[in-house]
């Protein structure tokens, strides 16, 4: 599995969440995870009809809006906070990329570094990654549809995964600001090899929020 998720339940929609990833360490947030944390909350707890969850993770609350859409699916909404810059990651230069290549750094509440190139399956994204194994490395192209980009993510202490739901929200806000998608798109669909996201910017507020689907696939009994 890419991470480990912990769910605690403080009340009926107040929930905390701890993430450690692949290789044992701690990530502060996960959008895709806290949607898959949020599913298991109504499936466990017994809810019905549309939920709102506050999730308290290490990256700050987190509210996560709950729509049904099956007995195995639903789509949540996660406000993934406020959109920062950071500052370059130490060794990044190794990467070698063009000067003129747009590159942005950006948190959301976790480290991300994102890097525009002509074609995401011409990268080896597995030497990048381990190269700057302390940021979560996201390789985005523009399109195919005109308001979209395609993505490839290495993530930190997990190493490539199919999907990253707060690298979406990364690789969204540059995007927009490269011209890779219209300024006035009201969201933005990422494709990534595990499946599209749709991620809307608060050009005002600079908060991001992610939304897709997650489905429910079994429960795991563990022996001790």
């Amino acid at each position: 599995a890419d991470g480990l998720l912990l769910l605690s339940k403080i009340d009926d929609t107040n929930l905390t969440m701890r993430l450690y990833n692949s290789d044992g360490s701690l990530a502060e947030m996960s959008g895709n995870g806290i949607r898959c944390l949020a599913q298991a909350a109504y499936m466990l707890y017994g809810h019905t009809g549309n939920v709102d969850y506050t999730v308290a993770t290490d990256a700050g609350p987190r509210r996560v809006e709950v729509q049904p859409l099956n007995a195995t699916t639903i789509n949540a909404s996660v406000d993934m906070g406020l959109i920062g810059s950071l500052d370059e990651p130490a060794n990044w230069n190794s990467l070698g990329t063009n000067p003129d290549r747009p590159v942005a750094h950006i948190s959301v509440g976790n480290p991300h570094s994102v890097v525009s190139v002509e074609d995401v399956a011409d990268v080896d994204l597995q030497t990048l990654g381990a190269l700057v194994p302390h940021v979560n490395l996201e390789i985005v192209a523009p399109g195919p549809e005109a308001h979209a980009i395609t993505m490839r993510v290495h993530e930190r202490g997990s190493g490539i995964t199919l999907a990253c739901g707060s690298g979406a929200c990364a690789s969204a806000v540059a995007a927009k600001a490269w011209g890779f998608v219209p300024a006035s798109a009201p969201e933005v669909l990422v494709h990534m090899d595990g499946g599209d996201a749709r991620v809307r910017i608060d050009a005002t507020t600079s908060q991001a929020t992610l939304i897709g689907p997650s489905v429910f696939i079994a429960n795991v009994v563990f022996h001790v």
